[in-house]
Order: structure tokens, then sequence, then C-alpha cells
């Protein structure tokens, strides 16, 4: 038997950190799926995480834990997918260090994602945008680092990791043309220019945030770097004082993410070029883009403009009378129903021909 607790705590520290460098909210991801994944099987095998094998971890285990998570975690068809990912990942350390597992190895491998429901991305109008954005109390710290952080993940459409990892040095206000150093996914990096509104509430969050301890822009009520649950905390917040003003906020789920997908609309709708919105949301591929295609209607408005539909023959239907239709054996139904005809339904003249009549 080969114990299970040494391989993932190398394939945390050795295989994830340090050959493939993946990122903190990779591991974490990674982690929470072994979190989970561990306290599953050592409940159905009555062991401590700690002693479990590798061989207690079969492909039949795995689906088990997948299923369990959907059905009693509340787990989506993508997260349960996200799960089985870092599992796979594992199994793909595991064929090396332990080469007796490979069948075990290729059969958990071999398990299937789940086909997820392709829905729209949900998004906020210009109306819905500006009563959040007028939320904040200016005149208050709070406030002004709250609009700040709100205006920036808007306009910039960041996620929120790439937000509260804003640090001060990435950010470049004075000269003609603003911009900040973007951190984004799989370490790549890009540069955005800054509304000017953008940047007067950035510089009246730096007037306001003092000295720290922490280089990243955005701090918390302790004086330490503001974190992703306490940047959702604050849009949920906003989007509750704001719904008075903006009644259709009670309807939609706003999460950062929203603000993302808000900008990416706004942007395609004003320049129309999938390319460029793509090189503003800092996404490797188009294919990631295309989302935004599916929920703007101006595309296809502007197709049903400039296509020519054929025309169709048109004609009147003629409605038969009713009398010959009762003497024809049909049924007369409406505000005044005729009696029950006293024939059976003819069928057509050679039909009728064809029976010998």
């Amino acid at each position: 038997m080969t114990p299970l607790a040494p391989l993932v705590t190398a394939f945390f520290r050795q295989y994830l950190a340090v050959e493939k460098g993946v990122s903190k909210h990779t591991l974490a991801s990674y982690s929470y799926a072994f979190k989970f994944l561990c306290g599953y099987v050592s409940g159905r095998l009555g062991k401590s995480p700690s002693q479990l094998a590798l061989e207690d971890l079969d492909a039949p285990m795995a689906r088990d834990f997948l299923e369990h998570r959907e059905r009693d975690g509340a787990n989506t068809a993508r997260t349960r997918n996200l799960r089985l990912t870092a599992i796979r990942s594992f199994m793909k350390y595991v064929e090396y260090e332990v080469p007796s597992a490979l069948e075990q190895v290729r059969r958990i491998r071999a398990i299937s994602n789940k086909r997820i429901e392709e829905r729209l991305v949900n998004h906020l109008t210009k109306e819905e945008m500006r009563a959040i954005l007028d939320a904040p109390d200016p005149t208050r710290r709070r406030g002004i680092r709250d609009q700040a952080m709100l205006y920036l993940g808007f306009a910039a459409g960041l996620r929120v990791s790439e937000l509260v990892g804003l640090r001060l040095d990435d950010m470049e206000l004075e000269g003609p043309y603003p911009s900040i150093l973007v951190r984004g996914k799989g370490r790549r990096q890009r540069r955005l220019p800054l509304w000017k509104e953008a940047t007067r509430a950035l510089r009246a969050w730096l007037a306001a945030r003092g000295e720290a301890r922490v280089p990243e822009v955005f701090l918390n009520g302790r004086g330490a770097a503001l974190t992703c649950s306490g940047f959702t905390y604050i849009v949920k917040k906003y989007v509750h004082v704001a719904t008075p003003q903006s009644p259709g906020l009670s309807d939609k789920t706003v999460s950062p993410h929203v603000l993302r997908h808000t900008c990416a609309i706004n942007s395609l709708q004003a320049t129309r070029d999938i390319r460029k919105v793509a090189l503003w949301l800092g996404h490797s591929s188009l294919k990631s883009t295309e989302i935004y295609l599916r929920a703007d209607p101006t595309e296809k408005l502007n197709l049903i403009e400039a296509a020519l539909p054929p025309d169709l023959r048109r004609g009147v239907f003629p409605v038969e009378d009713r009398l010959i239709a009762w003497l024809s054996g049909k049924k007369i139904s409406g505000v005044d129903p005729w009696p029950e005809p006293v024939i059976e339904r003819l069928g057509a003249p050679n039909e009728v021909l064809s029976r010998g009549v």
C-alpha cells in the first residue's frame, strides 16, 4: 500500500509550486478540492485522512466523490469539472512517481467532464451601473475607497484578484495618459489606460489612503490588503443600497465578475470588435470572449438590418362555408354549435370514387 499523504504534500509543494509554478489562486483551488476529497474518502472508509493509501482513491471512489459534491455539496457542473481537473492533475503526477499505479491512473484520468449549460452572461444596464457607482459616500474615507474600487473594476474590467492585487508601483497617474499595470491569469501582464473619472477616483483614494505596510493599493479597516471576499462583500452592500434607485437590481445576482461582464458588453457595443474586447480583458483566446457576442443584441440587430430576406408569396386562405362543411361530415363548433353531422366525414373526390361510390 502506498501512503497518500506524502504524495499529496509533494504534489503541492514540489510539482505545482516549483515545477509548474502555478499561481496562488490555483493552489488554493486545488487545496479545496483535495480537502473535500480526502474528507469524503476518509468518511467512506473509516480512516483518518493521514492514514489513507493511494489504492483507496480508485475510479469508482472518484466518481462517487464528484456525484456527492453535486448532490450534497450544491456544486454546479462547472465546479464539479474544476474538482475533476485537480484530481486529474494529481494523477498525472502519480503516473511518474508510482509507475505501478498506471492502470489506476488511467481509469481516473478517463473520467469525462460533464457538459455545462452555456447561459448568457449576467450584466448591468448603464442606469444600474450608475446607481451602484453613486452609492458610496464620497465624504468618508471608506466611501472614497469603495467608489474607486467599483469604478476601476467596471472601467478596466478587472478580475477581482487583479483588482485587490493592484500595487502602488503598478500605477502611472502622472502624464497625459494615466494607466495601470494589470497582473492577470497565467502570469500575463497588460497595461490599461484609465478614464478621467477612474483617475480622479484613484487620486482621491491615494490622498486618503495614507501610509501602510503593504504595497497593495486598496486596504481593509486594519490596514492590510483587501481580500477577494472583502470586495465581494462591498459589491453586495452597494447593490443593496442602490436597489431603491434602480429596482431592476433586485432581480439580478451581482458579483464582482458582473462588473467585468458589464465592461465587456459596453466595450463590444462601442467598438464592435471582439479582438479589442479580448485585448482589454486579457483573454488569451477569442473563444473566451465569444460569450459576449451571444449576450449583446446589437450584433444581431445589425445583421437583421443588413440582410435582405426573400419575399414570400402571399395569398388568402379560403374559409369553407359552414353548411358545406356540415354536409361533408365535419363537426361545427363555436358560439352557436351545429348539430352532429348525419353522415361520416367525406374524403377527397378521388378517394370517394376509389371506393366505388
